[in-house]
């Protein structure tokens, strides 16, 4: 078997480079700045759980996909440690395992990333209300179809690149639906629960309305990861 640590991720504004300020201002004028602070200390306490499960862990040969990442080798590398300076958890801890002797692979097609980057960035640079409306309905149209052949890239990617009993770490946003189209050959073991990652994203905008169910979430989010893997 392949075994996979699947890791679904909660983003930080420092994952999302030139659209960070405006997906913070979007937080912060939804939520309103108290609710929106509570929301990065979970996303902080989250990181920290992985964090510190992964120090437990011998990752020496252990392959590493990431979402979003277009290059391995030197290149990859050089992306990571300038995600590590932007203040990125995540890459923080990809880091940390490279330098444990973990080996970092390409996972995305760099075209279909760019492709839905510029759709994001469209809808951040619009000038006035009804040029971010356009953007946002061209954005919604292709969205799902985008994020089928990422996931349908990286599945392809993975099988590829993973042989029969080695190990690998899969970092990827809770959205993505790579665990569903694995092959029988991989053994998953999830680090958190995807189900409960997807649901705490898809309710934090409805925050005062889903407030207890929110907060319970928030408190699985970020307690210590205790795995018995097969």
């Amino acid at each position: 078997m392949k075994r996979l640590l699947y890791v679904p991720v909660i983003h930080t504004s420092a994952d999302l480079g030139s659209i960070s300020m405006a997906v913070t201002k979007r937080g912060i004028d939804d939520l309103g700045q108290e609710v929106w602070d509570e929301h990065q200390k979970t996303v902080e306490g989250f990181w920290q759980a992985i964090l510190d499960y992964f120090d437990t862990q011998d990752v020496s040969g252990v392959k590493i996909y990431q979402d979003g990442m277009v290059a391995e080798d030197e290149v990859g590398e050089k992306i990571v440690e300038e995600g590590v300076k932007q203040g990125s958890k995540n890459y923080e801890l990809i880091s940390n395992l490279l330098k444990r002797g973990a080996v970092l692979v390409k996972t995305e097609d760099f075209q279909l990333l760019k492709r839905e980057r510029d759709y994001l960035v469209a809808i951040t640079q619009a000038k006035s209300l009804v040029q971010k409306l356009s953007a946002f309905i061209k954005y919604k149209f292709v969205k799902k179809s985008l994020l089928k052949k990422r996931d349908k890239f990286i599945v392809k990617r993975m099988d590829a690149t993973l042989k029969h009993s080695e190990k690998a770490i899969l970092f990827i946003g809770a959205s993505h639906n790579v665990k569903e189209k694995l092959p029988n050959s991989f053994q998953v073991t999830e680090i958190k629960d995807i189900q409960k990652v997807r649901e705490y994203q898809s309710l934090l905008p409805f925050y005062h309305r889903y407030k207890d169910r929110v907060e319970e979430l928030a408190a699985y989010l970020i307690y210590p990861i205790r795995l018995c893997e097969k």
